[in-house]
C-alpha cells in the first residue's frame, strides 16, 4: 500500500494562497471600490463600483497613502483615486505640475463671480477659494489640481490644495 496523503491535506494550503493571493491582487493591483457621494456626477453616480488600476503610476505601500515606487504621474482627464482625511476619494485631474491658472474676479452687475481657469475649464470658485489661488499662476511641479466633476456638491483641490502625484494611488479605468 503506498503512502498517500489524504485530500484535506491540499486543501489548506491552496485556501491560504488563493486568499494571499487575492489579497496582493486588491492592494497592488486591481481594486474594485464603491463610490459614496455626488462629486463625480455624471461621470460615476452615487452607489456606483469603479474599477481601479492601482498600478497606473507605481507602486502603493501597503494600507499607506504613498508610492514607493513611482513610474508614471496622472496626466489632464484621468480620474483619480488618492487619499483624503483618511478617505479615498475620486476626482478627475484637470490640470498638472506646470500648467497655467488663472484665478479670476468676474464683475456681473451687483453680483461677483469668482472662476478659476485651466486650459479651456472655467471652474467656480467660492470667494475664500478665490483669495488661496489669485496669487498662484501654475501648479506646482510634482503636484496636480483634482477638481469633482460635480463642482457645486465636490470638495477638492479648491478647498484643501494640490496633490502630490506621491499620493495619487490609482486611476479608474472603468464602471
Amino acid at each position: 500500500m503506498k503512502d498517500e496523503f489524504p485530500r484535506h491535506f491540499f486543501i489548506l494550503p491552496v485556501i491560504l494562497l488563493g486568499l494571499i493571493l487575492g489579497t496582493v491582487i486588491k492592494l497592488f493591483v486591481i481594486d474594485i471600490l464603491l463610490v459614496s457621494g455626488k462629486s463625480m456626477f455624471p461621470a460615476i453616480k452615487d452607489g456606483e463600483r469603479i474599477l481601479v488600476n492601482r498600478l497606473s503610476y507605481g507602486i502603493a505601500k501597503p494600507f499607506g497613502d504613498k508610492l514607493s515606487v513611482q513610474w508614471g504621474e496622472p496626466e489632464r482627464g484621468d480620474v483619480v483615486i488618492y487619499l483624503y482625511n483618511d478617505k479615498i476619494v475620486v476626482k478627475r485631474c484637470v490640470a498638472v505640475g506646470g500648467d497655467s491658472l488663472f484665478a479670476q474676479k468676474l464683475d456681473y452687475s451687483q453680483d461677483f463671480q469668482y472662476t478659476l481657469s485651466v486650459e479651456s475649464l472655467e471652474i467656480p470658485l467660492t470667494e475664500v477659494q478665490y483669495l488661496s489661488f489669485r496669487e498662484i499662476d501654475s501648479v506646482p511641479a510634482g503636484y496636480i489640481l483634482a477638481v469633482g466633476d460635480n463642482y457645486e456638491e465636490s470638495v477638492d483641490s479648491r478647498a484643501y490644495g494640490f496633490v502630490s502625484v506621491q499620493n495619487v494611488l490609482g486611476r479608474v479605468i472603468g464602471k
